[in-house]
């Protein structure tokens, strides 16, 4: 599949915006279709769309490939680990061949400077609903620890882009702990302190396999299931730890 095919399937929208001047650089040295218009991004013009209430597939792809780009940068290292996590991620999504697309496109976000954190925030939040802005948060997550460490540095680049996405900060601290092992994380992933009550404690799990259930993002399509049910399944781990260290039922 050409890649002129691959986004007309993928985006069937037009970007304006940063995204837009973003993807209209990426696309010019790459893409058949683009000069014919038979993709359209418009590069000039700003974006304001009312926030909706479910988040388009190719809204979600495009957000993903930026940010992608932007966490991967922070260190100033492109390890080939994480590269190697991006087209993994994109080849279960997508399947080898628009992965392959995907990435190619990926690669070309990638080298550009000084990408506009704030202003693609601002945008992505505007057009994307809760539950998918915390599957990004994830993914972004994801794409640090594949190196095997997630530096200060990508840290704070994730916190930051967590912040301008409107992203709670306890929630932000909820996906990191599915990243890390240490003693309270179990704590951490349910958003309670240690000194929660057993009932506390059910309560709260509750509220989490709800809020990280698969079915929150199930108009992205059946490719990001995977990741949903991983936030998923780390929910219930941290609810079966306690589980076990407290002794209840």
């Amino acid at each position: 599949m050409g890649i002129s095919k691959w986004l007309g399937a993928t985006l069937g929208m037009s970007f304006g915006g940063p995204i837009g001047a973003i993807l209209g650089f990426a696309l010019g040295s790459m893409v058949d279709g683009f000069s014919d218009g038979s993709i359209k991004v418009n590069t000039g013009s700003p974006y304001s769309p009312p926030r909706q209430a479910r988040t388009k597939s190719s809204e979600f792809d495009v957000s993903l490939l930026i940010l992608a780009a932007i966490v991967i940068k922070a260190d100033g290292v492109s390890d080939k680990r994480e590269l190697d996590y991006v087209r993994a991620q994109f080849v279960g999504m997508y399947g080898k061949d628009r992965a392959n697309e995907a990435f190619k496109l990926f690669k070309n976000i990638s080298q550009q400077k000084d990408i506009p954190v704030r202003d693609v925030c601002f945008q992505i939040k505007q057009m994307m609903d809760h539950p998918s802005r915390l599957q990004l948060l994830h993914f972004l997550f994801g794409i640090a620890k594949a190196d095997g460490n997630v530096s200060q540095v990508e840290v704070d680049t994730i916190y930051t882009i967590s912040n301008y996405l409107g992203i709670r900060a306890i929630d932000f601290e909820s996906i990191k702990a599915m990243f890390y092992n240490s003693s309270d994380n179990a704590y951490k992933i349910l958003e309670i302190e240690k000194s929660a009550t057993n009932d506390e404690v059910k309560k709260a799990y509750r509220k989490m396999a709800k809020k990280y259930h698969p079915d929150k993002v199930l108009h992205l399509g059946e490719e990001y299931q995977k990741g949903a049910e991983e936030k998923f399944r780390q929910v219930q781990e941290a609810y079966d730890q306690l589980q076990k260290e407290r002794g209840f039922i």
